[in-house]
């Protein structure tokens, strides 16, 4: 069950970046929808989502039968052929799966304008690795719940659909009957692999890449060298399983995005990923106790458990060529199910030495009682036979040399392991020292956008620039370019003191009286400066339309003006 929204209007935005205004927030285009739409026979709730040309609401139906989902609809301006052909794959995608692990799709159609939507289930649930850290989910209970996940990838693949976009996001986690339960979602750059899907052609131009950096797979990264096959998708299951154990990403997503374009391709194409148990135990010691604490374990604990041969599965999903990956996602779900049961992985070392080490593991007792009474055997007919003394006495200097060489070898194994660990310890150390950097200059720039956001509240606007100039340019992101944007567009102009503020007739523009003796007019919907209407020698103390909204009359302590409402041209000036 899902709360009834309490008003029509949308939510107030929260944070300390909130500027609380005298009006209500404008509620978006008519053609995005808004609250209170109706789509179909789907009323809008609250919207939930947007991506780069689709934006998904909570739609409640009634008839029927009660019924709450989530529709995408297309947006204004992006309905070119290829989106809207991309859109209608991603429908037909969803309508041919039906697996318990993965999101139905229940409808579709179009707007009276044209823009496509379909409607399907609505999953309230959270990413598959903040569900599993906030629940301090086990390795082993990790293990399980991503199993389920395979299998819902490989139906896709039964019905001859590729993802391309897996990711923790597309893989939410809701609880229901007590038990943790995986949807994989947005199948919206899903690829036929054997069928068509829509009679409309999807075309990906040059250099355009469909998927997320982070989870790429290198043929994705090679754009139309190679086809993309359903092992590209057992890549991006590699990356999740490697992130949902060693609470770290192959590759560094600061550095990857931070690159030019060229470099980032190369880097997912060409570099070889650090085993999970190496990133774990060179992470910084308080990243490692938060990774650990999230897993009810230690770090070293978890290290140990990677090397030994867990790690293998990830990276055998990781290979650079594809012929050697997972050939399916359930194959990497049934590698799983062995290491759990404590056989031999299908991604470990192909040896007999190494097969018959798990054999002996799982068969411990009748191996030692095997060894004792073929022992009791060889002892026996050696004694019994003069003839094998000679050959013994040979036989245990042989034996002595080869524990000599074999002490030599060790000794030899010792030293390099000695320098390994002296590197890997350099290797933290330095890493500790950059992560104790990145962690001062990041908590920098959050106290510099807070106060930005504080100063913002209190009306200062002119001391905004310089709390938002003081934050790195490599770390600006989505809440340092919005404080930039209102300070620079819809507040600085107003630091002199607003007197008054007025309406048109219509309600689209808004009229402002500043105290630095300037008026002003402005895009009541967007907040951008329409026209400056200049000429007061004094404090602007009123402004306001007149009733037709053509004209605009200010008024100063001395004198009064009168102004074109389209233009801000001075029509007349009239003086007491």
């Amino acid at each position: 069950m899902h709360d009834e929204p309490t008003s029509s209007q949308p939510p107030e935005p929260a944070g300390p970046w909130h500027v609380p205004t005298p009006q209500p927030t404008p509620l978006r285009a008519p053609a995005l929808g808004q609250v209170g739409d109706s789509v179909g026979p789907y009323k809008l709730l609250e919207l939930i989502g947007e991506g780069g040309f689709g934006v998904v609401w909570l739609a409640e139906r009634r008839e029927p039968m009660v019924q709450r989902v989530a529709l995408k609809l297309i947006k204004p301006g992006m309905d070119t052929k290829a989106v809207v052909a991309r859109f209608d794959q991603e429908r037909q995608a969803l309508a041919v799966m039906d697996h318990p692990n993965v999101a139905k799709a229940f409808d579709a159609g179009a707007t009276p304008e044209g823009r496509p939507y379909f409607v399907m289930e609505y999953v309230k649930g959270e990413p598959i690795t903040d569900f599993c850290d906030r629940h301090t989910y086990t390795i082993r209970q990790r293990l399980e719940l991503f199993r389920l996940v395979c299998d819902a990838v490989q139906h896709a693949h039964h019905k001859g659909i590729i993802h391309r976009d897996i990711k923790p996001s597309n893989i939410l986690v809701t609880i229901r009957d007590g038990q943790a339960v995986p949807k994989v979602i947005d199948f919206g750059v899903a690829k036929a692999i054997s069928q068509t899907l829509t009679d409309k052609t999807i075309f990906t131009e040059t250099g355009q890449l469909i998927g997320t950096p982070e989870y790429m797979s290198p043929e994705q990264a090679e754009m139309g060298r190679l086809d993309i096959d359903t092992r590209s998708d057992v890549y991006s299951l590699g990356v999740v399983l490697y992130e949902l154990l060693s609470g770290t990403l192959p590759f560094d997503p600061r550095a990857l995005r931070s690159a030019q374009w060229n470099e980032m391709v190369r880097i997912i194409r060409e570099d070889e990923p650090p085993k999970p148990s190496t990133k774990l135990s060179t992470a910084h010691a308080s990243i490692g106790a938060v990774i650990a604490k999230a897993r009810q374990s230690e770090r070293e604990k978890i290290a140990g458990e990677l090397r030994r041969e867990l790690e293998w599965i990830p990276l055998m999903a990781l290979r650079k060529d594809r012929q050697r990956r997972y050939a399916t996602p359930t194959a990497m779900a049934e590698d799983i199910a062995r290491y759990l049961a404590g056989d031999a992985l299908e991604a470990g070392p192909e040896s007999t030495t190494y097969r018959l080490k798990k054999l002996l593991n799982r068969h411990r007792g009748p191996a030692i009682a095997a060894a004792a009474v073929l022992g009791v055997l060889v002892l026996g007919i050696i004694g019994t036979s003069a003839g094998f003394a000679v050959a013994a006495r040979r036989a245990e200097g042989e034996r002595a040399a080869k524990i000599e060489a074999e002490e030599k070898r060790t000794l030899a194994e010792q030293k390099t392991a000695e320098a390994e660990a002296e590197r890997v310890k350099a290797e933290g150390a330095r890493a500790e020292a950059v992560s104790a950097r990145e962690t001062i200059e990041y908590n920098s720039y959050v106290a510099n956008v807070q106060m930005a956001g504080a100063t913002m509240d209190m009306r200062l606007f002119d001391r905004v620039p310089q709390r938002l100039d003081a934050c790195p340019a490599h770390l600006r992101g989505w809440e340092w370019r919005w404080l930039n944007t209102t300070a620079d567009t819809s507040l600085v102009e107003l630091k002199g003191g607003v007197s008054s503020a007025a309406f048109s007739p219509d309600g689209t523009r808004i009229v402002t009286a500043s105290w630095g003796g300037t008026a002003r007019v402005w895009d009541a919907a967007t907040g951008a400066s329409l026209a400056e209407l200049k000429g007061h020698t004094s404090s602007v103390t009123s402004a306001t339309f007149s009733p037709d909204g053509t004209r605009i009359v200010t008024a100063s302590s001395y004198t009064a003006r009168v102004w074109d409402a389209a233009t801000g041209a001075s029509l007349a000036e009239l003086k007491g």
